[in-house]
């Protein structure tokens, strides 16, 4: 099956650096950064293959939720991970 671009966007004007993290890269914090316009949204586009993933931001060092997750699974660490469904 052919992959597929994924837009990932976070809304952070203050933030300095975010990045998108998961299973899709092995939770790398640093491995998929975002760029930010100039009202402060991030946005950074991924090519996933069909399947569900869980994700999760890196704003300035810290992890974050999507807000605009419609889905959550508890993960090892005591918190959730949002989870992104590829057709």
């Amino acid at each position: 099956m052919a992959k597929k671009a994924v837009v990932f966007k976070y809304t952070a004007p203050q933030a300095k650096l975010v990045n998108v993290s998961g299973n899709f890269n092995n939770w790398n914090p640093n491995a998929i950064q975002a760029k930010k316009d100039p009202k402060g949204n991030w946005s950074v586009s991924v090519s996933l293959n069909p399947g569900r993933y869980e994700y999760k931001f890196v704003v300035d060092g810290s992890w974050f939720n999507d807000p605009s997750s419609k889905e959550r699974v508890p993960n090892a660490i005591g918190s959730t991970n949002d989870v992104l469904v590829v057709k």
